[in-house]
């Protein structure tokens, strides 16, 4: 299968900086990407041979050790425009990193200063306080839609993020016309075949990975623990417990949607492609040393099966079946009512620590309880909301 046309440099860019990464599975990566081993080697041959073409930036002019004032000037100018929201510490650093002798911050600052780009009261920002972080790749990812985009042709444009909590390397940014389950399911599924499965996913309450009613089961999260992705969710109403994922949608919208107004969701989803590559590999990140997420990530070895894998239970376990219209199960002559999102599903029937009192479990997730003492039907289980922000 050949390369993608659209996009096709970002597309070798971001395959070679993954598999240049200590441990790669370089044939699995190609597998990945879409292409075969031969060709995968050659572009990394290339890439370790000095070959820069591989990269947008290496269209830029060549370096030299020493640069007048006037080219320095010039070449900080360039940055920013090619960039209008980074400000002095990145546009340093990336000059840095592409082998110049650089003015330190302050002075790009005046630079820019003088030049018109950012007025003179504008100071840089301060310098992040520590936060929490998840300690390797793909223990935990951030999923959410960055609100409803307006474009000029009178529709919403939803954009899907989903971030690695630990390199905040960006697995997936997709234009949506709606915020529906299907949607994000067939995107979720594209993610997992390029990247592989992470342990998690952090989200808020809203739908389609919850709901308003605390409870939580809905049908994505079905299908993600049946893949053995869990899903951990936010405290209601605490939007700073989530502060990483909202600082990655305030410089997405100063980065890409403040810049233009778009037409339709191809044009949006052009610009979220480009802006992708850049953010995982060209952008400084300040909570990672000035470092970029590409430097930080590694695709997860657990890979999206073919087939969704079914739910085994043991032989000598109680399981009923729940039905696609009615969704109770039989127990004990009596009819328990358990959540909608499991309708199909099979269920095993536990007893609990007191007699009389049994748990619902979905594999080994207990949806629902039954009190046989109490008279009265199930109830359900609602999950337990993270009191702790990932990041």
């Amino acid at each position: 299968m050949p390369w993608r046309e659209v996009s096709v440099m970002d597309e070798r860019h971001e395959f070679v900086r993954l598999a240049m990464q200590d441990g790669a599975n370089r044939r699995e990566l190609c597998r990945r990407f879409g292409i075969g081993p031969d060709v995968g080697y050659k572009w990394l041959r290339r890439w370790q041979a000095g070959d820069r073409d591989l990269v947008d930036r290496s269209r830029r002019p060549h370096v030299t050790p020493k640069r007048s004032e006037v080219a320095t000037e010039a070449r900080v100018l360039m940055v920013r425009d090619k960039h209008p929201a980074w400000g002095a510490r990145k546009i340093a650093h990336c000059l840095k990193r592409d082998g110049m002798a650089v003015p330190v911050p302050s002075t790009v600052h005046q630079i820019l200063c003088r030049n018109g780009r950012i007025k003179p009261t504008e100071n840089a920002p301060p310098n992040p306080g520590h936060r929490f972080e998840k300690e390797a790749p793909n223990l935990l990812w951030q999923m959410d839609f960055k609100g409803h985009m307006p474009l000029t042709n009178g529709t919403d444009c939803h954009p899907l993020t989903m971030v690695d909590d630990h390199s905040r390397y960006v697995l997936c940014l997709k234009a949506c016309a709606n915020e529906q389950r299907l949607t994000v399911q067939d995107h979720l599924t594209a993610t997992f075949r390029r990247y592989g499965l992470p342990d998690a996913f952090y989200t808020d309450n809203g739908s389609p990975w919850g709901d308003t009613s605390g409870v939580h089961w809905t049908g994505l999260k079905v299908w993600l623990l049946k893949l053995g992705v869990t899903v951990v969710h936010a405290r209601p109403r605490h939007p700073q417990a989530r502060g990483k994922n909202e600082r990655f949608h305030r410089t997405l919208k100063d980065e890409v949607f403040a810049m233009r107004r778009f037409r339709n969701l191809p044009e949006v989803q052009q610009a979220l492609d480009a802006w992708r590559i850049v953010y995982n590999l060209e952008r400084p990140h300040e909570a990672l040393g000035m470092d970029v997420p590409a430097s930080r990530y590694r695709p997860s070895s657990r890979t999206m099966p073919d087939r969704l894998p079914k739910i085994e239970y043991d032989s000598r376990e109680i399981v009923r079946t729940v039905s696609s219209t009615r969704h109770y199960i039989s127990f004990k002559g009596r009819l328990w009512k358990v959540p909608q999102a499991f309708a199909r599903e099979r269920l095993a029937i536990r007893p609990l620590t007191r007699e009389g009192l049994y748990g619902i479990f979905f594999a080994s997730w207990q949806v629902a309880s039954i009190d046989l003492t109490a008279g009265q039907g199930v109830s359900d289980v609602s999950e337990q909301v993270s009191a702790m922000s990932p990041g």
